[in-house]
């Protein structure tokens, strides 16, 4: 006769139980590895950079009357464990949003313009994730002036992500300096252009890497003709990233970054920034790994170089608020 379910000999019941249990054993550890290894990411490692020989310091001759402004306006929070590899998860740094004023006697150029009058509209295209509690400022259209903003001759975004180009849509008419590669990213309409690519009317002015080397970078583009300032691709953040090379007449010299890293300590130490941002950006970890060796090499050997990333307020102390200035 049968025997009953309840009288199933004990040993068999542990057999069939056990490719269960041993399945749930096997995902915890697997989740524990995970964790385990996801916190690893935001551990306080240093980036192992190559050395770099950047050769000589590139001439320049900028004119007397030359100069620059720092323009902030506004500022988003978020920690210092999101911000580079090794940042605290309890301290908050305010992300900065600040565009740059180059005054020449051949026309006044704007790096980057932070936020513009309707960031708030702007950041309903993005992605929630992206979505960051900020405090608004001023934005430069508004610091500016009518008649003052005229007199810009362009515009020159470090890239094109939301944060370096929201005050483009108050500026009309205003021509925005754009790569080889910015023209492809912003054309391609994907993520990270979602803000850019809804402003109406947009001039572009396409310019090419067209200089030599520059500072161990493969290229670069010189925008006054006159060494004063320097642009030299340097993708991996977006395709369309670069670095703005200005150096005035005092002798002082700057290194405009963007979001190569987004705090100083990315460079001093150097870290990057965390696995899960860099994942989210889609950057390119051996562009960034590049260039950042290449600007640590030009600072070192070249201390009149001061390397200002786009995020970091603290980079910009030694630069005068619009409407002062630096030369």
């Amino acid at each position: 006769m049968a025997r009953a379910i309840g009288n199933e000999n004990p040993f068999l019941l542990r057999m069939r139980r056990r490719p269960i249990k041993n399945a749930l054993i096997g995902l915890a550890i697997g989740l524990l590895v995970a964790l385990l290894w996801f916190a690893w990411t935001f551990a306080p490692i240093r980036l192992d950079v190559p050395p770099i020989d950047v050769g000589g310091l590139p001439p320049a001759a900028p004119p007397a009357d030359m100069s620059i402004s720092a323009m902030p306006t506004g500022t988003y929070e978020t920690p210092a464990a999101l911000a580079f590899r090794g940042g605290s998860w309890t301290e908050k740094r305010a992300f900065a949003a600040t565009g740059v004023l180059v005054r020449h006697p051949k026309g006044d150029l704007l790096i980057d313009t932070g936020f513009g009058r309707h960031v708030e509209q702007q950041l309903r295209l993005l992605p929630s994730l992206q979505q960051s509690p900020h405090r608004l400022g001023t934005p430069i259209i508004d610091q500016l002036g009518e008649a003052r903003a005229g007199t810009l001759t362009a515009i020159l975004p470090t890239h094109a992500h939301w944060d370096h180009i929201s005050g483009v849509d108050d500026l009309h008419g205003v021509p925005v300096l754009v790569n080889a590669a910015g023209q492809r990213f912003i054309g391609s309409h994907g993520e990270g252009t979602e803000v850019l690519n809804s402003f109406r009317h947009v001039v572009y002015r396409p310019y090419r890497f067209d200089g030599g080397s520059y500072l161990g970078f493969p290229g670069s583009h010189d925008v006054y003709g006159d060494g004063s300032v320097v642009i030299v691709p340097a993708p991996g953040h977006t395709p369309d990233s670069v670095i703005v090379f200005v150096n005035l007449p005092s002798g002082k010299r700057y290194a405009f970054v963007g979001d190569l890293v987004w705090q100083m300590e990315g460079l001093a130490r150097p870290a990057e920034k965390p696995w899960m941002m860099r994942f989210l950006i889609g950057e390119d970890r051996s562009d960034i790994r590049m260039a950042i060796a290449r600007i640590r090499a030009a600072t070192a050997r070249y201390p009149q170089i001061t390397a200002v990333p786009a995020h970091d307020a603290r980079a910009f102390s030694s630069i005068a608020i619009y409407p002062a200035s630096t030369r």
